[in-house]
């Protein structure tokens, strides 16, 4: 199995194309749905940001209120590290742990949502491929505001904290443009699928780990039959 990781930019559109690969029975995880379960009333990441935030960034039924807790963090350096050490150690492990269960059911690869892939750069290692996710500049302030409720000075400043599209563009190995119609994205992610079908890379990791697999079956069982046969 390998993992391909799916990045691109705010509101460029990474749910839309995560689901077309989800409607292709294809296993994805998804970076945003493990956030909140991290962030979970009662778990100790919970705890931790309830401690040091305070109740100002909870809900009235006691969820994190994301929304407050980023507009506490995105103009307070130090806030928003102290919120990164909390979260991402915490969303990276459970996101890890769901890919070796897809492993282990037999996916020969899956799809893994990580907003900022390349500005952590802590899970680029893992990636066997990436897609970014790109839409026209004006296209994607618009979806920012009306998703978010933000004001276009807001949004810009959202966008500018991220790596610029291009960059991430560059160093990717596909490239998939939801600037048109849901059709002509499906159409550009399922021509993605076609490929990544093809590759052999799935086999050539599923032989190595069987082949390791088999040496330490059969090393357990030297060791063992050397140590009766010396009784």
């Amino acid at each position: 199995m390998f993992i391909v990781g799916l990045t691109g930019g705010l509101a460029t559109g990474k749910s839309t194309v995560l689901s077309i690969f989800r409607g292709h029975g294809i296993a994805v995880i998804d970076a945003d749905e493990v956030a909140r379960k991290v962030l979970e009333p009662g778990t100790k990441a919970w705890k931790e940001l309830r401690e040091y935030f305070g109740d100002e960034v909870l809900l009235a039924d006691g969820k994190v209120n994301r929304a407050r807790l980023g507009e506490i963090v995105f103009d307070d350096i130090e806030k928003r590290r102290k919120l990164n050490a909390i979260t991402h150690p915490r969303i990276q492990s459970a996101m890890m742990k769901m890919a070796v269960s897809y492993f282990f059911s037999g996916h020969s690869y899956i799809v893994m949502e990580v907003p900022l892939l390349f500005e952590t750069g802590k899970m680029l290692t893992f990636m066997h491929k990436i897609i970014t996710v790109v839409c026209e500049e004006n296209q994607q302030l618009e979806r920012l505001c009306k998703r978010n409720d933000f004001t276009e000075v807001v949004a810009k400043k959202r966008i500018k904290c991220q790596m610029p599209l291009e960059d991430k563009v560059a160093k990717s190995h596909f490239v998939v443009d939801n600037s048109g119609s849901f059709a002509n994205t499906r159409q550009q992610t399922e021509c993605i699928i076609r490929l990544l079908r093809r590759s052999k890379f799935t086999w050539y990791f599923r032989a190595i780990v069987g082949i390791a697999f088999l040496s330490i079956i059969f090393g357990i069982g030297h060791i063992v039959s050397n140590f009766f046969c010396t009784k």
